[in-house]
This record gives C-alpha cells, structure tokens and sequence, in this order.
C-alpha cells in the first residue's frame, strides 16, 4: 500500500482511519500505521484514541461537520439568479436597485429564509459573484 492515498471515493478518510484501526488491531506501533498511510503519527495517535473511546470502528465513522447547516438548499441556490433577474420591482421595490437588505427580504418571502445582509453578501459572493450584474431582460 505505501504512500499517500488518492481520494478515490467520497469517503477515503474515513477508509484511511478504518486501515490505521486495523493495523493497530494487529500490533502495527504508530510509527509503522503513519509510515504506511502516509499521515502523521499525531494523527494516528488522535485516530486510536477515537477508536478507544468510541467503541472501535464506529468511533472512527465521518462525522457530520459541526455547526449550523447551510438554510438554503441547492435547488433554492440555483433559483437565485431567476429571482434576481426578475428585478427588484417584481417583489413590490420602488426602483429596480437590488441591495443585500432587499435580496434578504425577498429570501424570506420566496424560501421562508431569515438571512442577515452580510450573510446574503457572502452566498452571493460564494455562487454568483457579479449578482450586481443581473438585470431584467
């Protein structure tokens, strides 16, 4: 096996850490599981550890990402540009000026999304970064 592994599927890391268990489950030191997976011993240290307290393999399992998770999906993402093109005057705007407030209001009324401004700037940033440019045809 040797060397660094290739991310050959979604979840090779928690391959790679299932290895390193049984590896150490057949008396392989740290050292050698490192050397092997090519990561560093701490991490296989931190792996084992995990493996103890979590009862074996199941402690080794993905684990979800923490904080909070994203509000909008990809299918309400992918509409973004068909609101904005509509125009600001479309969801009851005096002029066609889109702002963040502005696209945060509209949010909530289309998806039932509560977002700060700053926030929208940053999925806007994030998805479609000339938002600005998105005009009624």
């Amino acid at each position: 096996m040797g060397g660094r592994q290739k991310a050959s599927s979604p979840d090779w890391r928690e391959e790679r850490r299932m290895k390193a268990w049984q590896l150490h489950q057949l008396g392989w030191s740290q050292r050698q599981i490192a050397a092997e997976l090519g990561v560093t011993q701490g991490a296989v240290c931190q792996w084992i550890k995990r493996a103890r307290e979590g009862g074996g393999e199941k402690g080794l399992l993905k684990r979800p990402a923490p904080g909070r998770q994203r509000s909008l999906t990809d299918e309400q993402i992918s509409q973004i540009p068909d609101l904005l093109t509509q125009g600001a005057m479309a969801f009851g705007f005096a002029d066609d000026q889109w702002t963040t407030a502005r696209i945060a209001m509209v949010f909530k009324q289309v998806f039932g999304v509560a977002h700060h401004p700053s926030h929208i700037s940053r999925i806007l940033s994030k998805y479609y970064p000339d938002w600005r440019n998105y005009r009624e045809p």
